[in-house]
């Protein structure tokens, strides 16, 4: 296949490391860091997906604080100061190790990059920073204006009409199986980042390029 006009990349879990913010304050948590955690982000997807689905919109950053209140509550974990430095942490997330050397390549071949995600434009601004990833964009895109989120059909069109291309013409990434779904119905050129060679869902294994992460991505767009 010929290069794409762009690459597109999910932020949470695709671009950034969404355990991050618990990673910092385990010891804190103890055993119950990962389940924590694990149930931030499910509860923190699960709001957005009901949202859309009954037609309602609040900020992603507002589902990522009563996403945390909820884990925290259901784990005993009662610690306002501990609640603010997670919440911190969330807002400046670690960049994946291979982030920023995938997007170089990238940029270095003349291919367009951006995120399209969830996220609120201030969080997405916060750890695009913080990750030193800005310089390697040329875009970040949120839902935010189109009240509504992923995998709503509005949401991949702002790539579209962003770039000036046809779904086909971009390539688009991500570590979330459902987002990757959405994505390949609307007719991109979908790269699945399963770093956890977790079973494939929603039939990605025909539809989809599954990787075991980002470093993998540039040769198979050369």
């Amino acid at each position: 296949m010929s290069p794409p006009n762009a690459a597109i990349f999910d932020a949470y879990g695709t671009l950034l490391d969404v355990h991050a913010a618990v990673g910092r304050h385990a010891a804190r948590l103890g055993e119950r860091a990962q389940p924590v955690s694990a149930l931030w982000r499910a509860k923190q997807l699960e709001w957005s997906w009901i949202l859309s689905a009954t037609g309602a919109y609040e900020p992603f950053w507002t589902l990522t604080e009563r996403a945390l209140d909820h884990a925290l509550a259901v784990h005993g974990v009662a610690d306002p100061a501990l609640r603010t430095d997670l919440l911190e942490g969330y807002r400046a997330l670690d960049a994946y190790p291979e982030a920023k050397p995938m997007l170089a390549a990238l940029r270095g071949r003349g291919i367009p990059t951006a995120i399209l995600s969830n996220g609120s434009p201030e969080m997405l601004a916060a750890s695009v920073a913080a990750g030193g990833l800005g310089p390697l964009l040329d875009d970040v895109l949120s839902v935010h204006p189109l009240r509504c989120f992923k995998p709503d059909a509005r949401v991949y069109a702002l790539v579209t009409a962003r770039f000036g291309c046809q779904p086909h013409e971009v390539a688009f990434v991500s570590s979330n199986a459902w987002d990757a779904y959405g994505a390949t119905r609307f007719g991109f050129r979908v790269f699945w980042v399963n770093r956890a060679g977790a079973p494939a869902e929603y039939g990605l294994e025909e539809t989809a390029t599954i990787l075991p992460g980002l470093a993998a991505l540039p040769e198979r767009l050369a």
